[in-house]
Parts: C-alpha cells; structure tokens; sequence
C-alpha cells in the first residue's frame, strides 16, 4: 500500500489523465478502500485541486478547472512531448504564442531532471526546421474553433474564398488538422448539407456560437486523409477524367494522394486529375510515362495535340538544325 503522500500523488495523477473516474476504479489502483478514496479526494481539495464528485451508481470523480492552475504531475515522457512541443511552438505557425511558448518552456526546463533535459536537447539537436512564409493562424481563433468542437455547438464564421469572395458560413465543427503550416477546420456544412474543408487563416468566428448539435458520424476512417483529397481538388480550376493503361496500384504509387484512382480492370483505371490549365494538366500526365485517354476534356485533347506537334519538329528537327 502507497504512503499518504505517494498516494496522493498518484491519485492526482490519474485524475489529470483520465476525465471520469468511478470510487472502485482508483480504490483498485491505489489499493485501498473507497473511504480512503474520498479522503484523499478532501485532501486534494485543501491543497486547491477543484476534484467534483457526483454520488450514486453512475457517479464518481472528476478533476475540473479551477480558479488558479494548480500544478501538473508529468511523467519523463510526458515532460520531454511537453518540451519538444514547447520549442517548436516557439517558431510555429500559430501567430501571438512564440514568447508565450519560450516562457513556458524556460519554467519547464528548470524543474527538468538533467537525464530529461539531456534527452530534450538530443531531440532538439537531432532537428532542422525549415523557416517558412506561410500563413499563421490567430490562437484566439483556434480556440474558439476547438472550445465549439469540444462543447458540441455550431460554429458562424465569416469566410474568405481562394478566389477573394466572402460568404458566411453555418457549420458543425468536427476536427482540426494541421498540415504543414497550415490548419484546417473539417466540419459539417448546414447550408450546403456536406462535409467540408476551410482553412483555419481565411475564416473569423462569429460570437457568441450557436446552438448545441449531436455530431455526426464522420464518413472516413481518418479526417487526415479526408483533408489532403479536398485540398487537392478545391484549388483546381480545370478537372479532367483521364484512363490510364496501367494497374491502378501503379498509377497510385506515381500520383499524390489527393488524386482519386478508380480500378477498371488489372490492366487501366481512370484518374480524375485537375490543374490552373489544360496545358499545364497535359505536361504533368506525360510525366506518368504510360498510355493514357482523355475522356471527357476537349481543351485537354487539344493541349496534348498541340504538345504533339511541338515534339514532332523537335524530333524532325534534332541533329539537322544549324545553330546560329
């Protein structure tokens, strides 16, 4: 059995780990009784930990926030995620934490044991970040987006196209991705009926947010994925369908994943693939380096056979051209 001290430690510890905890459950842990668990609980509570307990059958014990931060217990794994995370914050795309992640971080590492600081410096010594132009995305906005997937409420916000057109828009928050330096919002658009992506840097809340919704079942295993199709596609401003004479597994293993590769039979599939130009689209198919279609895009059509013309006297021409 845990001395009271070590005991109240480890108790502390569980409840930061896990939301809901039931009486029998950390009796079991810690190897004691029930009524040891609500003494310790009244012990946390003197010393400033908001611990709230709900009596009978479904019950048990929560750890919720207080006025003041009372002090966190990381074990050495936690401690060097928390440090790394807290460094490269610092130079991040999240706009207005840098100095606040530097604070942080220079408080950590001066409780730090030194194995774990040793640890945290081969980390960071083992890494190159590569500056970057992109967008930063405001905390505050972060936030709110988080605090409205959190609470399960629908989110207003005023959003700005690729084009520069704004519309506002109504959804149901689901999940935040960061790709890259850049954040988007996955949600359920109310309006349109459809799942959809934005990015975090284009869109302002608008408060207070709006009524509490049951969400809904996402359609794809991983939002990640989900993101990097839509992407991929939303930016194109000319789309073609094109079959390819190649197995569809060589053909994905030649195309980013934001391309959708649809199987035919064990000889072709079709692709439907997308650029600013048909021009454009016809230089980046030649780079498959396979037979291919075009079957429902005349521009395409049109670029390829300009492109042929192009290679033709290129051919005629290589070897017998005088350079002048």
């Amino acid at each position: 059995m845990l001395e009271t001290s070590a005991r109240l430690l480890r108790l502390l510890s569980l409840l930061q780990a896990h939301r809901d905890w039931t009486g029998r459950d950390l009796a079991e842990r810690l190897g004691v009784t029930t009524r040891t668990i609500r003494t310790d609980v009244e012990r946390l509570r003197s010393l400033g930990y908001p611990v709230h307990a709900q009596p009978g059958v479904a019950g048990g014990y929560r750890l919720g926030a207080g006025a003041a931060l009372p002090p966190l217990l990381l074990d050495d794994e936690e401690a060097v995620a928390v440090a790394v995370g807290l460094r490269t914050a610092a130079g991040g795309s999240v706009a207005g934490i840098e100095e606040t992640s530097i604070r942080a971080l220079m408080k950590l590492e001066q409780v730090l044991p030194s194995r774990l600081r040793h640890r945290v410096d081969a980390v960071q010594a083992s890494m190159v970040t590569v500056s970057g132009t992109g967008p930063t995305v405001d905390a505050d906005v972060l936030t709110a987006i988080a605090g409205a997937i959190r609470a399960s409420e629908r989110l207003r916000f005023d959003y700005i196209h690729h084009d520069g057109i704004t519309s506002v828009r109504t959804t149901e928050p689901h999940r935040l991705v960061n790709w890259g330096r850049r954040w988007y919002l996955v949600a359920w658009d109310t309006d349109r009926q459809d799942w959809r992506t934005f990015r975090v840097d284009r869109l302002s809340p608008r408060t207070p947010s709006g009524p509490r919704f049951t969400p809904q079942e996402f359609p794809e295993q991983e939002v990640s994925d989900f993101v990097q199709r839509s992407v991929g596609t939303t930016v194109w401003r000319y789309r073609a369908r094109v079959l390819i004479h190649a197995p569809a597994d060589q053909v994905t293993a030649r195309l980013p994943l934001t391309v959708p590769v649809e199987p035919v039979n064990g000889r072709s599939c079709i692709v439907e693939v997308g650029s600013d130009t048909p021009h454009q689209l016809a230089l980046y198919l030649g780079l498959l380096d396979v037979d291919f279609e075009v079957l429902d895009a005349p521009e395409l059509a049109a670029a390829f056979a300009r492109l042929g013309d192009r290679y033709q006297r290129a051919a005629q021409w290589s070897g017998s051209a005088n350079v002048r």
